[in-house]
This record gives C-alpha cells, sequence and structure tokens, in this order.
C-alpha cells in the first residue's frame, strides 16, 4: 500500500476507509464492523469517521471494528463546528474517544467552519495534542481563504478534507496547489460521487473497460493519480472492499486521462468550495 506523508514525516496511507452512513441501523452494525477489520487485513489501516455520523453510532461501529488492533490503525475523526470551541472542544474530543475506546485519535479534523473563530479552534486543537488526545490535528471543508486565515497556525494544520472526485473538481484550480505548496495531504471523501451517476457515465466506463477493471477503480485511481491525496471511499460490502483495493493497482494511462478530462474538464477559474 501506497503511503504518502503529513508535513512533519508521518507516513498516512492513500486509501482509506470511509465510514459515513454507517452506525445508522443497529441490526447493520456487526456487518459493518467485520468489514471495516477485513479492510484491516487487507491493508486499508486508514479508517476515517466523525461525531456527526449516525450521532455516534459510527465511531461505536469503528471501535467494534478495531478492538485488540487499535495499533494497526489510523485513525480519523471530526468534531461539529459548534463543538470547535476553547470550551466545547476538549468535550467533544473526550466523547469521541469514548465511543472509540482509545485513548488517542492520530488526526482530528474540524468538520465545517461555524461561528468559532479559527484560531480559537486552533489553540483548542493545540492544547489537545499537547495533552495526548489526538496526534495531529485539522479541517475539513475550509477554502484557501479560510487557510490562510489559520495564519501563524497553518503551520499545525496537517490536512484539508474536501468533497473531490472526477464530478467536483473545483479544488484543483487553488486549494491543491495551496496544499501542496505547505506539504499538506488532501483527503478526498465521497470520491466516488454520489448516488451512482458517476459510475454510469459511457467515458468511465469505456475506461474501466480498456483498463480491465470497474468504473469504480477507475474514479479512484483518478483521485490517486498525483502525490498528497489520500482517498477515503466507503465500502458497505466485502466486493466493494475489495474493489477499492483493486484502484491502487490501476495506472490511468495519458489516453485514459485525456478522454477522462473531455468528460469531466477541470476548472478554468476558482470556484465555490463544493461540500455534502
Amino acid at each position: 500500500m501506497h503511503d504518502t506523508s503529513l508535513a512533519d514525516g508521518t507516513p498516512i496511507p492513500t486509501l482509506g476507509q470511509g465510514t459515513w452512513k454507517l452506525g445508522e441501523r443497529g441490526a447493520d452494525r456487526r456487518a459493518e464492523a467485520a468489514t471495516l477489520r477485513l479492510g484491516l487485513d487487507l491493508g486499508l489501516a486508514l479508517i476515517d469517521t466523525a461525531e456527526m455520523y449516525a450521532d455516534g453510532g459510527s465511531e461505536e461501529v469503528v471501535a467494534e471494528a478495531i478492538e485488540g488492533r487499535r495499533e494497526e490503525v489510523f485513525l480519523v475523526s471530526k468534531a461539529y463546528p459548534q463543538n470547535a470551541t476553547r470550551d466545547r472542544l476538549p468535550q467533544a474530543c473526550e466523547a469521541s474517544l469514548r465511543r472509540l475506546r482509545t485513548d488517542v485519535i492520530d488526526l482530528y479534523l474540524l468538520h465545517w467552519r461555524g461561528t468559532a473563530p479559527l484560531a480559537e479552534t486552533a489553540e483548542a486543537m493545540e492544547r489537545l495534542k499537547h495533552q495526548g488526545k489526538i496526534r495531529h490535528w485539522g479541517v475539513s471543508n475550509l477554502d484557501v481563504a479560510d487557510l490562510r486565515e489559520l495564519g501563524p497556525h497553518l503551520a499545525g494544520c496537517a490536512t484539508d478534507q474536501v468533497l473531490y472526485n472526477l464530478g467536483s473538481r473545483g479544488v484543483e484550480f487553488d486549494l491543491l496547489p495551496f496544499c501542496q505548496n505547505e506539504l499538506m495531504p488532501v483527503m478526498a471523501y465521497s470520491p466516488l460521487g454520489q448516488a451512482g451517476a458517476l459510475l454510469r457515465h459511457p467515458v468511465l466506463v469505456r475506461v474501466a473497460k480498456r483498463q480491465g477493471g470497474t468504473p469504480a477503480q477507475v474514479a479512484l485511481a483518478w483521485t490517486l493519480r498525483n502525490p498528497g491525496i489520500v482517498s477515503i471511499p466507503k465500502a458497505s460490502s466485502e466486493v466493494h472492499l475489495r474493489e477499492n483495493l483493486g484502484a491502487r493497482l490501476m495506472v490511468l494511462t495519458p489516453q485514459d486521462l485525456l478522454e477522462l478530462d473531455g468528460a469531466f474538464p477541470p476548472p478554468s477559474r476558482q470556484q465555490p468550495l463544493e461540500m455534502l
């Protein structure tokens, strides 16, 4: 499994496991945890979750999945913006730690921007890091202007997690270059798009056929084509999990990339940050 690294040299897998919507149905939790464990068996060591997902239920599923295997996992969770103040962030972090049944979160993110000043959030994150509750902190759904607003705290921000897939390429105009200049990996959420429409596009289907793979593998391989991107698709079954894994072996050709650019043009100007 290929890795990238955070600015301090900490390795981080470029292909991980997302958990949005996991934990919403109690009857499904055992199977969901089993799929995450299989992902660990196959080398998908990064697991991304959030206190928002299923009101903490996703974190509980992750806890079951990583029980006895915490040392194998690069664990990511996210805090609600309303909890991003100096007083509430420690409480939110403690609640996530309890649900995850762990002593430390490897990467703790602000889920999106709220009313709390970013400097206050960054200072609260740094205190959590100093206390050993988290190892790194970062943000999600912040654009270049937001990142610049972090000012001197930007150096401590490990990543920005944003919507990025073939159908949502706006971040390529300014955010990706900015983060690359700051040695800050970008985490791509929903790399397969929403509701399957992206994967039915005829160009994606044609490239997949030529590659001997699936449209989902092409979409994932496309997000991973350049260094500094971490892709976190959700896999709700063993079949989807193994399909996602196949993307790490797929190398898109110049012809593939040219056809995909024709169907999904890169941005030619700055665009508002898309988010789900």
